[in-house]
């Protein structure tokens, strides 16, 4: 009688590094029942990239995910934060899988780039924004009944507490719960919990806050882990990045426009940044930036420019981006890599008086970069906590409101990433329980190929990656 084939739970638990490995001790037994090693990340090493890496086998240059977001140059705007499946170029590891298991079943709670995936279930942060202007916390699922099936059971997804001031445990909670509903159903599970990320930026990876954290999250996953070792489930634990002190936060945006390369345009006294009339500008996403230039010929001014920015590490051209992997269309005509205790700030602006209203809000696909100093509440406002208070109150009344209050000082984030980093303590890791798949070291371009193995895909399956 023949074995059934084996399922695999993959748990994104992003953040994770050796050093806080210490403070888990459910995942560190795992580690020991099994096996564990550094994982090589790529540039930049952020969410949206990583992770597809990790699912095509591909570099950033062969799946064009090279940021958690990019200026859309046929549309000239800046986007964050989409969720479309398309916009990740290449065979993903499950539709590989297929084509040796035809019926492999795949379950998708909350890695990024979820919609309109050929995953069997999918879970999503996903809000309702209403006409008059509120947002709601809700999440999208496929197939559509699972949306009423989970919120039923575990109540609405808890938007405000997977980013933003009241970020905390209970998304990363909610999380395990819906995969442990679904992971009976499916013979290949992600999981990406995200709680790792919030008091690492907000003290620091070396705080007592973050040690918590990792304490925290790791009893948050046990219940999890205790079913998937009940049903012979394979599991995969492996994180991103890791998350290394943030000491100094580098303005490029305001560089380029006291240089006349960068536009705004002004709205009820609120400046905008106007990417296409600029001659050059940053998105900024953590410890890398991509630079539009809009003229090949202001390449070099600008490369030379940016170079003598403190903070600034590497300013890579059209060459020195092959040699990182990220040689994509969607690429900057230069990325920027921060220094270590560096990171790029998105602020385009001159006076915060003129600060468009969405900048002390949280409002992740209306800023034109990532803005970690959505973690805070504003600590120069004294009333800030009244205030948040008074916007809830408008909120459950059926009120519009906004909600501002997150700083425009960059001081208080304490934790950032991007680059790779330095000291493999500090870096990802990944975690297995099958002792036979064991390595010394895995690069994120060959992660793809060790979940294939730990389903049961031969080699003959597996496309040359790009």
């Amino acid at each position: 009688m023949s074995s059934p084939e084996p399922r695999l739970l993959v748990v994104d638990a992003v953040g994770l590094t050796p050093r806080l490995l210490r403070y888990a001790p459910r995942l560190r037994a795992l580690a020991e029942r099994g096996w564990q090693a550094p994982l090589d990340t790529v540039l930049p090493a952020v969410t949206c990239t990583v992770q597809s890496t990790f699912l095509t086998g591909r570099t950033p240059a062969g799946h064009g995910a090279v940021a958690n977001g990019w200026y859309f140059r046929d549309l000239g705007e800046v986007h964050l934060w989409r969720q479309h499946n398309r916009l990740v170029q290449g065979e993903k590891v499950w539709e590989t899988a297929r084509r040796h298991r035809p019926g492999l079943k795949v379950a998708n709670v909350c890695w990024w780039y979820a919609m309109g995936a050929t995953t069997d279930w999918t879970v999503t942060p996903r809000p309702i924004y209403h006409a008059d202007g509120r947002k709601s916390p809700d999440c999208y699922t496929r197939p559509p009944e699972l949306h009423d099936e989970l919120t039923g059971e575990l109540e609405p997804f808890p938007l405000f507490n997977y980013w933003g001031p009241t970020a905390s445990l209970a998304s990363s909670e909610w999380i395990v719960a819906a995969t442990r509903r679904l992971m009976p159903r499916a013979d290949l599970t992600l999981c990406y919990l995200p709680h790792l990320d919030y008091d690492l930026q907000r003290h620091g990876p070396d705080s007592p806050q973050a040690r918590r954290a990792a304490r925290d999250l790791d009893s948050a996953l046990a219940p999890l882990l205790d079913d998937a070792e009940a049903a012979g489930v394979r599991v995969v634990v492996l994180s991103e990045y890791g998350i290394t002190p943030a000491t100094t936060p580098v303005d490029v945006n305001r560089v380029l426009r006291r240089a006349g390369l960068l536009e705004v345009y002004t709205q009820d006294g609120m400046e905008y940044l106007d990417p296409w009339a600029s001659r050059a500008f940053a998105v900024a996403d953590h410890q890398c930036a991509h630079v539009y230039v809009r003229e090949e010929a202001d390449v070099p001014a600008v490369a030379g420019l940016l170079d003598r920015v403190e903070g600034v590490d590497l300013v890579l051209d059209e060459k020195g981006q092959a040699e990182q992997g990220l040689d994509h269309e969607r690429s900057g005509e230069l990325v920027l890599v921060a220094e270590p205790g560096a990171w790029f700030t998105y602020y385009y602006w001159l006076d915060d008086t003129r600060a468009p209203d969405f900048a002390r809000g949280v409002d992740i696909h209306r800023k034109p970069g990532f803005d970690p100093a959505e973690l805070f509440l504003d600590p120069k406002d004294p009333l800030v906590k009244a205030r948040a208070a008074a916007n809830l109150a408008r909120k459950k009344a059926g009120l519009r409101y906004a909600m501002n209050v997150v700083p425009l000082d960059p001081a208080p984030v304490r934790g950032t990433h991007g680059r790779r980093t330095e000291d493999p303590d500090d870096g990802p890791l990944l975690i297995c329980t099958e002792p036979g798949s064991a390595r010394d070291r895995v690069a994120a371009t060959e992660v793809r190929d060790l979940l294939l193995g730990l389903v049961g895909v031969p080699d003959p399956a597996r496309p040359t990656p790009t």
